[in-house]
């Protein structure tokens, strides 16, 4: 069946969204709001309903049905605000409102021209505001200063991601066109925006000189540009200045009414924020002890300097949740340090959206299921553009057994951040989640496809374990589980039942045959 409304057509068969000639993407369970929905227009239908309809009667909590009306909303350029196609009736349920023509049959997908195919589907700018801010080029004679770009990116990244009405592509997407001859319409085809952001940073002495542009990625035009040359005491001002800018040149309608939104507390010492950019490619990495211990030693001499500092003391209460999942220490002990961490950086700046996603992992590695949620969820309200706290989102759900809550954030974040390095992390909570949901083999290829792009990653070589071993795949099982074993040496089916996230006995039950399948002890 073929439904067109609005711009939108709507393929039932090929399980398809196409706005003109784009086909967007759409994550499934999205798309099953969608058809049923349309297909339901005549009449509200209920919380039970959709229950009923689209998740075929699992538990499904409020949070996770309002993010996937919200999605759902979002794909076809509607929202919460305007209501066109998608309306709400206090508490009576939703209604598809836009008007609606069927056809059978399919969609004709437009004809190949001569211009060389993209390496995969162009993404539709949403209808609102979006932006994405590439890595900042270090012109300094100095190469070790290019954590001073990458900051001053990173931190324009957040408070652009405040303004509710603006969509802002992911850092870990957006940073991936480092060191290449950049099109901004390149850009904003494959990562589904409308502008791009990208600038310069010199710093000599205690001077600095920056330079930042604004284009439409549509047209490839400059809509705007500043060149900035101030003292280095001024940075953390110039940040917001560049922001407010932006934000300015993006929708000067909304400005004034919105630009305090991204204001967040600085550090007091901007050593201290140098220390902490210095460690976020090693908080990211997870690969051994080594890595941890490199970021753990860096963010305490960026506590040193500014003890309130609530994103190092986030990051720290990380690590130590990541040296408890890697298996690498006691983890009990690890872990109480971790969340009394976790807990001291939201009181020291509760607006600070990575304080709360810092604490929901450490909650979710805890087994802290309800704890997670909540702060993973404030995370997001903060800043709805943090794809990473979708992902871990998306595996606290799995972990709790809630497979199709989680695969639903996982398709989130894959449609904020579409080029990302967590995408690892994306398909390893995928892995999870189908696991969870007793669909063995399809657990076994997210896993697989997880450490193809990420071989050092133990949690994922794990669950290929179990999976693996679940399937009656007991090759593959025995390899994964010596991988697990070589990145994670003391892995028993006793850590497993101290320790591992999953939340319920009886899924830890079924996690630990799959790994004695594959040959744990």
């Amino acid at each position: 069946m073929l439904y067109f409304f609005d711009k939108y057509a709507l393929d039932t068969d090929r399980r398809e969204l196409r706005r003109g000639d784009g086909l967007l993407s759409v994550e499934p369970k999205v798309f099953d709001l969608l058809v049923y929905l349309i297909g339901s227009r005549d009449r509200v239908v209920s919380k039970e309903d959709l229950i009923a309809g689209v998740w075929l009667g699992r538990l499904v909590s409020d949070s996770a049905l309002t993010s996937c009306i919200n999605a759902a909303r979002v794909t076809i350029g509607d929202s919460g605000e305007s209501q066109r196609l998608i309306k709400t009736f206090p508490r009576k349920g939703v209604r598809f409102v836009g008007g609606v023509r069927e056809e059978n049959g399919r969609i004709s997908p437009p004809q190949p021209s001569g211009a060389p195919a993209s390496p995969g589907p162009a993404l539709v700018p949403p209808d609102e505001p979006s932006v994405a801010v590439l890595q900042f080029t270090n012109l300094s004679d100095d190469s070790e200063q290019q954590y001073f770009a990458d900051g001053l990116a990173e931190d324009i990244i957040t408070r652009l991601a405040r303004l509710r009405w603006l969509f802002v592509s992911a850092r870990t997407s957006s940073f991936t066109y480092e060191g290449k001859a950049v099109d901004v319409k390149q850009v904003g085809r494959e990562l589904g925006v409308r502008y791009v952001l990208g600038g310069s940073v010199r710093r000599s002495g205690q001077r600095l000189r920056i330079g930042a542009e604004l284009s439409d990625a549509s047209t490839g035009l400059q809509v705007w540009a500043e060149r900035y040359d101030v003292a280095l005491a001024d940075f953390f001002t110039l940040q917001d200045q560049i922001a407010e800018s932006v934000i300015g040149a993006i929708e000067p309608r909304l400005y004034a009414a919105e630009h305090q939104r991204f204001q967040s507390r600085s550090p007091d010492n901007l050593d201290a924020w140098g220390f902490v950019m210095k460690a976020m490619p090693y908080v990211w990495d997870w690969r051994s002890e080594k890595e941890i211990e490199i970021a753990q030693a860096l963010l305490k001499r960026a506590i040193d300097i500014d003890p309130d500092y609530a994103r190092a003391n986030s990051l720290l209460a990380w690590t130590y949740a990541a040296r408890a999942q890697l298996g690498s220490a006691e983890a009990r002990d690890v872990l109480g340090t971790a969340r009394a961490m976790a807990r001291r950086a939201i009181q020291r700046d509760s607006e600070d959206p990575w304080t709360h996603f810092a604490a929901g992992y450490v909650h979710m590695i805890s087994r802290g299921f309800d704890e997670a949620v909540k702060e993973l969820t404030e995370a997001i309200e903060l800043n709805p553009s943090l794809a990473f706290a979708h992902v871990v989102l998306g595996a606290t759900y799995g972990y709790g057994g809630l497979s199709d809550d989680g695969l639903h954030h996982c398709g989130l974040a894959a449609r904020l951040s579409p080029r990302d390095f967590t995408q690892a992390v994306n398909f390893s909570a995928r892995g999870l989640c189908h696991f969870m949901a007793r669909r063995f083999a399809e657990a076994g290829e997210w896993e697989r496809r997880s450490v193809e792009l990420r071989p050092h990653f133990g949690s994922a070589w794990r669950t290929l374990a179990a999976a693996a071993g679940k399937a009656g795949n007991l090759d593959v099982a025995a390899r994964a589980l010596s991988e697990a074993k070589r990145l994670h040496p003391s892995l028993s089916v006793e850590w497993v039942e101290k320790y591992h996230p999953i939340i319920h006995e009886g899924d830890r039950r079924v996690y630990v045959e799959g790994l004695r399948a594959a040959g744990l002890r």
